[in-house]
């Protein structure tokens, strides 16, 4: 069953990568419904998130989702304490607070342009997002973390951008620094150093060096000249006992 949700989640994320330029780290807005059932169901959201989505995520909330929270029973004391380790987005309600599902809808607009994972167990949210194309939604059933497959909204989308009735922006701005040379392949250009043109050689570095004169050495006196050569005496190879015992052939 994990190898199953594994693949589900696999192909995905390469459908969300390759029609809406999806990238890692992924960023994931988390709200307290979330929490509260990860925290009920025993699910480490920081550990297990990146190993079901095979990549680097960056957990983040906002600050209505915590303010909300806080109007809430006691009993979601240890969602907010979960979702106060997350990274809080700005908003647009930071002097004046809205529902956790407001603030998401109003971060994401109508396309999504920061490319957000939205993980809720808000149900009214959860259709309200599905009109949105390109949201991919996590959600928590039978203790396991879940990443919906592609709403009809977002297929729909993808495939009136591929028959050419509507213009995907991304793709239409990177073939537009393609044809400008200023995607990729323009920067490598940009970067390379240009070659300089073949000219004459500097005249001056024709020139021949001038040799420099050599310092004047001092004459060698006579008694330096003369060295007192010492001359080693060989030794028989006996030494001084095959000496001994050779005897003197004069007297023999």
């Amino acid at each position: 069953m994990k190898i199953k949700r594994q693949k589900h989640a696999k192909k995905t994320i390469s459908f969300y990568k390759y029609n809406f330029s999806f990238r890692e780290p992924f960023q994931i807005i988390i709200d307290g419904t979330f929490c509260h059932a990860a925290l009920k169901n025993k699910i480490q959201i920081k550990e297990q998130l990146p190993k079901y989505l095979m990549g680097e995520v960056q957990l983040c909330t906002t600050n209505c989702a915590l303010k909300e929270l806080e109007t809430l029973p006691k009993e979601l004391y240890g969602a907010k304490l979960i979702l106060q380790r997350f990274q809080i987005r700005r908003c647009k309600h930071t002097n004046d607070p809205v529902p956790a599902s407001e603030c998401v809808l109003s971060m994401l607009g109508e396309t999504n342009p920061h490319h957000y994972f939205i993980a809720t167990q808000d149900q009214e949210l959860t259709k309200a997002l599905k009109k949105i194309p390109g949201v991919p939604l996590l959600y928590i059933i039978l203790n396991t973390m879940v990443l919906d497959k592609p709403s009809e909204r977002t297929l729909k989308h993808v495939e009136a951008v591929q028959l050419g009735e509507i213009v995907n922006p991304i793709v239409s701005i990177r073939s537009l620094k393609e044809k400008e040379g200023l995607g990729k392949d323009g920067e490598d250009k940009r970067g390379k150093k240009r070659k300089r043109k073949s000219s004459n050689p500097n005249p001056l570095s024709c020139l021949k060096k001038k040799k420099k004169p050599m310092p004047p050495q001092l004459k060698k006196t006579d008694g330096e000249r003369k060295k007192r050569i010492r001359k080693k005496k060989r030794r028989p190879v006996g030494g001084e006992k095959a000496v001994a015992s050779d005897p003197d052939p004069v007297n023999a």
